[in-house]
């Protein structure tokens, strides 16, 4: 061997020490047969220069898996696009939330001007009712003209009452219903079938089949029907 051929397989095996370890995707053996045709085209003072320029590019290559630059803008503008989206979404949520509240105060308020409004024409009717009992009370005439003014005092507040769709439950003749009397008493009676309302105590009402207050009766008991 010459010691030119020497001299090379020295310099050789030195590159080959000296050369840092890059990630590849070639094998060792690939890239030695790469580093040896290298050498025999520029020599051996251009070694080390032909061994950096094979080395580089491969070491710039981008890790297998890994995202690209045109993959990493891509995502950055679809999060941004999704942060745009959910700042909407919240804004939209406050304004439906805002208009709730409103629109839950405004029907508050309007329910209770409506009330309000029902209880003015409901007193406005019955004021000159309360005109004419006072009326009645500064007469000085005598008791059956009092009781004649009575009377029309009252026809005139039940006139008002069914104007409001109020109605008196029937107590004439009627079977006792618990659902719309009150007994006051059972009274002994073999002459009235059993549970029938003898008498009306006090006047019950109802307002569109709602029961204001039960009718306050007495009842017949009849101790015949109870044993047949």
């Amino acid at each position: 061997m010459t010691r030119s051929s020497a001299k090379s397989q020295e310099h050789t095996h030195s590159a080959h020490k000296a050369t840092p370890a890059h990630p590849a995707p070639e094998t060792g053996a690939a890239l030695a047969e790469d580093v040896e045709q290298a050498m025999n085209a520029v020599g051996d003072a251009n070694l080390n220069a032909a061994v950096e320029a094979i080395a580089a590019p491969a070491a710039q290559e981008p890790v297998k898996g890994a995202p690209q630059p045109v993959e990493l803008e891509r995502l950055r503008a679809e999060l941004e696009q999704a942060k745009a989206e959910s700042a909407q979404l919240l804004d939209r949520l406050a304004r439906l939330q805002a208009e709730f509240d409103n629109a839950r105060k405004r029907e508050a308020r309007e329910r209770a001007e409506f009330r309000d409004y029902a209880l003015v024409n409901t007193v406005e009717q019955f004021l000159p009712v309360l005109d004419n009992f006072q009326l009645a009370l500064r007469a000085q005439g005598s008791a059956e003209q009092l009781r004649t003014g009575v009377e029309l005092i009252v026809r005139q507040m039940e006139e008002i009452l069914r104007s409001l769709g109020v109605q008196v439950v029937p107590t004439q003749d009627a079977v006792f219903d618990p659902r719309v009397h009150e007994a006051l008493e059972m009274v002994e009676r073999e002459d009235v079938p059993d549970h029938q309302v003898l008498e009306e105590v006090r006047r019950g009402y109802t307002l569109r089949e709602r029961l204001l207050r039960p009718a306050l009766v007495r009842v017949a008991s009849n101790a015949r029907q109870h044993t047949a």
